[in-house]
């Protein structure tokens, strides 16, 4: 992320209709007497490090969670800490891609390499999936030191960060191979839940970010979690755009 000034910017009797803000911060952002019609927001870290979103005055962030909850089953099962409850918290995403993916399959030729709105297409958020889960079991749990697939897809600040990316593919992908690797990532975090234990759960590993920090077991798995439940909740809302389109 760019670095911004350090006196926080006043915009008075501005039009700003139609701007659009990615990946920026605006934390503590006051807005008043504004109008908001058809504001779009979508903060995957709004309910992480207990701060409030309000909105004329009421914090809104407990309501939108528990509507998540709602449309998407499973989901609130995502902050388990016993294995059987993270197992449980699998099988339910397992559910929900294996019908998203069946949803998928419907739409014509090519539909899942397209984009909407700028934002990764349905086969590129299955590769980010690849690449998520080869970082927090792969990589954290397992230890291994070549995690990576090459079908997998970091996200923009991992160049931006000096990360290598030539270990990952650039050119086109057949959506097959997609499918293929995806289902082989969803496999092993079924087969290592299935022989955790309490024990396996709180071992620390060196936190894949940041490798000064080490960060229990059941954490890494809960991450898994996140990633799968937030890009799922995009895929799903970029599928019934590209159904509308016939």
């Amino acid at each position: 992320m760019q670095s911004v000034d350090s006196e926080p910017r006043t915009f008075v009797d501005a039009d700003l209709r139609g701007a659009r803000f990615d990946r920026c911060d605006l934390s503590g952002a006051v807005l008043r007497g504004v109008d908001v019609v058809g504001t779009d927001l979508d903060s995957p870290w709004l309910l992480q490090g207990g701060g409030p979103l309000l909105v004329n005055g009421v914090d809104v962030t407990a309501y939108v969670d528990g509507e998540l909850d709602r449309r998407f089953p499973g989901r609130a099962l995502r902050t388990a800490t016993t294995p059987e409850g993270l197992r449980e918290a699998w099988a339910a995403v397992e559910r929900q891609w294996s019908a998203t993916l069946e949803r998928a399959a419907t739409l014509p030729d090519g539909a899942v390499d397209e984009r909407v709105d700028g934002e990764w297409s349905f086969a590129e958020t299955l590769r980010h999936l690849v690449m998520a889960t080869d970082t927090w079991l792969g990589r954290a749990v397992l230890e291994r030191v070549e995690p990576y697939h090459r079908l997998g897809m970091p996200n923009a600040d991992y160049a931006l960060d000096g990360y290598d990316t030539s270990v990952f593919d650039q050119g086109p992908v057949a959506y097959d191979a997609v499918l293929a690797v995806r289902a082989d990532r969803v496999a092993q975090v079924r087969a290592f839940l299935a022989d955790v234990t309490e024990d396996g759960l709180a071992v620390g590993r060196t936190h894949p970010w940041s490798a000064e920090h080490t960060v229990p077991t059941g954490s890494c798995l809960r991450t898994i979690l996140e990633e799968e439940w937030e890009h799922h909740r995009y895929a799903v809302r970029d599928l019934a755009v590209l159904a509308s389109r016939g």
